[in-house]
């Protein structure tokens, strides 16, 4: 499969045209968000491309990148949104709009397995075997062919996974409890920020 990765330095070019559905993955410097930078958003519009933005972590000045991801008009397919939308809301002073999570959807529709991790469901929907070894490596500077081709597999397969997984919940009869509680992941972020990190249903 050729894919088509290209890197964009602090923003999207003006006039590219996404589509109106695209999946979005984030790489960060580490998961504290107080401490950890926002680094790389990538984007695929599911035809064998990864569009990679290397953000200017001084100012985060990303307009062209901000305006497609609070576009209510574009479907946005995140894996685990709870934590992109995080740094995101943290780095990029945004909410992102029409959300789905296929982490949130794997937990619902495949009841059958407690294994939800993209690498997981990239295997079972596409027969795929993705590499997770640079998931922990240092996104903050120069990038290395080995970083693009992982930050790409992160977003290449979610159109395919996303599309799987809605399937099973229709089948399943479980579309509606997801979509209520895609709902909630703006509330969740928030109780993130304010370190509500636990649950809060819990006894």
């Amino acid at each position: 499969m050729n894919i088509d990765i290209k890197l964009h330095k602090e923003d999207l070019p003006e006039h590219l045209t996404l589509g109106d559905n695209i999946a979005v993955d984030c790489e960060f410097m580490g998961l504290n968000v107080e401490r950890d930078t926002l680094c790389l958003v990538q984007i695929s519009t599911g035809k064998n491309d990864a569009h990679i933005i290397k953000l200017n972590r001084e100012t985060y000045d990303a307009p062209n990148l901000k305006r497609i991801l609070i576009d209510k008009s574009i479907n946005k397919i995140f894996h685990f949104a709870r934590a992109d939308l995080l740094f995101i809301k943290k780095y990029l002073k945004i909410n992102v709009e029409n959300i789905n999570c296929t982490k949130l959807m794997s937990k619902l529709a495949r009841s059958y397995s407690d294994k939800h991790g993209l690498k997981d469901l990239v295997k079972e929907f596409t027969g795929k075997d993705i590499s997770k070894n640079l998931q922990s490596s240092d996104f903050g500077g120069e990038l290395s062919e080995k970083q693009l081709q992982y930050c790409a597999n992160d977003v290449l397969y979610l159109h395919k996974v996303y599309q799987s997984l809605n399937k099973i919940l229709i089948r399943e009869k479980r579309n509606e409890l997801y979509n209520n509680a895609i709902k909630f992941i703006h509330t969740r972020v928030d109780l993130d920020l304010a370190s509500f990190t636990s649950d809060i249903w819990s006894h």
